[in-house]
């Protein structure tokens, strides 16, 4: 039942990990392949807090004597998907901050023409 319920999550999740796949393996430009690199990571973490919601019970915040600790998802996933959130936004600065150091020296962001890249 819980699978039912979550197949939008899923497939908008896998969409996006396929849209950013595709802008990975076709473009050229070095900041649409980081925009694609984003995409993924984002649907991963819709994909991982999916999987982690059951639905009828609450978030696992104990604020109140009333809360039973069966009543509530677990908070793994969740605290999961925070740390990798901060780590994504780490790891795009400094993505977005070398490919500015590579367009200083090589005057493109095309992948094919940078010369340090040749096959």
């Amino acid at each position: 039942m819980n699978f039912l319920f979550n197949w939008m999550y899923y497939v908008a999740s896998g969409g996006l990990i396929l849209v950013g796949l595709y802008i990975v393996l076709v473009k050229t430009n070095l900041i649409k392949i980081i925009i694609g690199i984003n995409f993924i990571e984002t649907g991963v973490n819709i994909l991982l807090i999916s999987i982690g919601y059951i639905k009828g019970k609450t978030a696992p915040i104990f604020s109140t004597t009333k809360i039973n600790p069966f009543n509530v998802v677990d908070p793994v996933p969740q605290a999961l998907v925070l740390t990798a959130i901060v780590i994504g936004v780490a790891v795009l600065a400094l993505a977005l901050s070398i490919v500015i150091r590579v367009y200083k020296y090589n005057k493109t962001l095309d992948v094919t023409k940078i010369k340090g890249l040749k096959w």
